[in-house]
């Protein structure tokens, strides 16, 4: 098991630094913008399974901070490119 979280933890620091970079170097285009939400609501769903232990419970506690990830991941989007 400590094995697993010390890749999960490395695959979002990764991704953390992936996201860093991108707002650092002012790399945005609508595309990227898409990126970045995709690899947010994995971050979310992976420290949601592994670090806050929801990896062996039943579905539907799995399922309620999968939801609430997509639900706001998609009111973002909608924030992002509605137009102005």
């Amino acid at each position: 098991m400590i094995k697993i979280l010390e890749y999960i933890w490395i695959v979002l620091v990764t991704l953390t630094i992936f996201a860093y970079l991108l707002g650092y170097l002012k790399i945005i285009t609508t595309a990227l913008v898409a990126v970045l939400l995709f690899t947010t609501f994995i971050k979310g769903a992976l420290v949601s399974d592994y670090f806050m232990g929801l990896k062996d419970v039943g579905v539907k506690y799995r399922l309620i901070p999968i939801i609430w990830l997509t639900v706001i991941m998609v009111l973002i989007a909608v924030a992002y490119y509605l137009p102005v």
